[in-house]
């Protein structure tokens, strides 16, 4: 049979049969694999090909022949061009199948599991209207004026937007009106290419059960202006409004965040109900955006290790505390260990905050604390960034063996390559493994993973 050959700006038809880790539909014509965003398993599409390689190709959707059964219309009238969301095309109850598919295959494949005992998705409460946190890049428009919303797909052209599905819908009311506020005042907005202007990012966050707000402006500088006068105004116009703040970020850098916040009018802070304990959240403070299913989850592992009220428990990469507070208050001693000083300082506050003693946190890295460590844990609980554990903490963990061992991470990948490691040589079992949707619309998952040193294991 001859060889086809493909170039870039061929159309060719597809049937899409599976989705890639990161969201794609996936399809085969010719012997080559497609992979083709904004489809559904079961769609059939005329495809234009972008991105040629020897044995895959890359496409954008041309004509849609055939519509898959788990097709829906996307609520968000700009969902085909906003890269927030990659999956409002797709029916919720195929989002949860999916999901839990793609961690079954990184278990099976990366991490080398047999039948893995994976469960069904913790479903989110709400598919929409879920989170509570929202930075918003902010530019110009020839013909709008300044705007704010969330960059077009692979590309770094602002889809300008004065609401958002997935957002909490408290913070729709600001988009249009600090829009309106910095083109008046004649802020102006910062240019990634030349390094002028000040504006950077449009920051708020939502406290899900106090309803309470924090607005924060990344600029290149503080001097704004009339800033503290218009913060005022914001202030007394929107009741939820606590704080306003303004972050420094002067560098050239896609980070959103610069490492200087200062606070114009309000409070530093916003106040936050989770898992019957009050946390204090600023602006920069990682916590996870959909509350109530983070809250769910805690209550899963919470419910799977049975505290008996006489544990050790150390929480790497604690935080401000998010898991390791509620956790210590079912232990005898809580450790939390986090490199980030401010995060730290932070759990410490909360602690303090919520009456809780039998806990303490330390700042540094986490192999280097968790080797240093004095008591011996019986349970440690693993919360990475994506690119999951240092080899050096697998290394301790395995040497300390503590009885168990709960990963949380939202980079099934790399989790599935931490977990193949630990589990080595019979050392751990991986008992079950509950996903959890945290980001409906996306194909982002969080996983919990659940191992027991297989000494302790009951021979059934």
């Amino acid at each position: 049979m001859a060889k086809i050959m493909w170039k870039q700006g061929d159309l060719v038809e597809v049937v899409i049969t599976d989705l890639s880790d990161t969201g794609d539909g996936v399809g085969r014509c010719a012997q080559k694999v497609v992979f083709v965003p904004d489809t559904v398993p079961g769609d059939r599409v005329v495809v234009r090909l972008v991105n040629v390689k020897p044995k895959y190709a890359k496409g954008k959707v041309k004509e849609l022949l055939q519509s898959s059964p788990h097709r829906i219309r996307p609520v968000c009238i700009v969902a085909d061009k906003c890269g927030g969301c990659q999956w409002q095309h797709m029916s919720y109850e195929y989002q949860l199948s999916a999901k839990r598919e793609v961690v079954i295959q990184a278990l099976l494949r990366i991490g080398g599991f047999t039948e893995p005992r994976v469960d069904p998705l913790m479903r989110a409460g709400k598919p929409l209207d879920y989170r509570n946190k929202a930075t918003y890049p902010m530019g110009i428009s020839p013909t709008v004026g300044v705007i704010a919303g969330y960059y077009q797909k692979h590309s770094h052209q602002i889809v300008n937007l004065n609401q958002c599905p997935v957002q909490d819908s408290r913070l729709n009311p600001f988009l249009a009106q600090i829009k309106k506020d910095i083109q008046s005042n004649g802020w102006e907005i910062y240019n990634e290419h030349s390094h002028t202007g000040i504006i950077r990012h449009l920051g708020l966050r939502v406290g899900r059960r106090t309803g309470e707000i924090l607005l924060t402006l990344v600029v290149k500088h503080l001097n704004i202006p009339g800033i503290e006068q218009k913060a005022q105004e914001w202030l007394d116009h929107y009741p939820p409004l606590v704080g306003v703040m303004l972050n420094r970020n002067g560098s050239r850098t896609n980070t959103i965040f610069g490492s200087e916040t200062r606070l114009v009018v309000g409070t530093p802070y916003l106040e936050e109900e989770f898992a019957d304990l009050k946390f204090q959240i600023r602006p920069e403070t990682f916590f996870q955006v959909n509350t109530e299913t983070a809250e769910a989850l805690l209550y899963e592992i919470q419910s799977e290790l049975n505290l008996q009220g006489n544990e050790i428990l150390v929480d790497a990469y604690c935080g401000i505390g998010t898991l390791t507070l509620p956790l210590a208050k079912q232990v005898h001693l809580a450790i939390g260990l986090e490199i980030q000083e401010s995060a730290v300082a932070a759990a410490k506050i909360n602690a303090q905050y919520n009456h809780i003693n039998n806990v303490a946190f330390h700042s540094g890295k986490v192999e280097e604390l968790l080797s240093r460590i004095s008591y011996k844990p019986d349970i440690v609980i693993l919360d990475p960034p994506r690119k999951g554990c240092d080899r050096g903490v697998i290394e301790t963990l395995r040497k300390a063996k503590p009885a168990r061992i709960v990963y949380v991470s939202c980079k099934v990948a790399t989790q599935a390559r931490d977990l193949q490691q630990l589990c080595q040589d019979d050392l751990y079992t991986l008992s079950r493994v509950q996903p959890a949707d945290f980001f409906p619309q996306t194909a982002h998952v969080e996983v919990a993973a659940f191992l027991v040193r297989s000494d302790l294991v009951k021979v059934t």
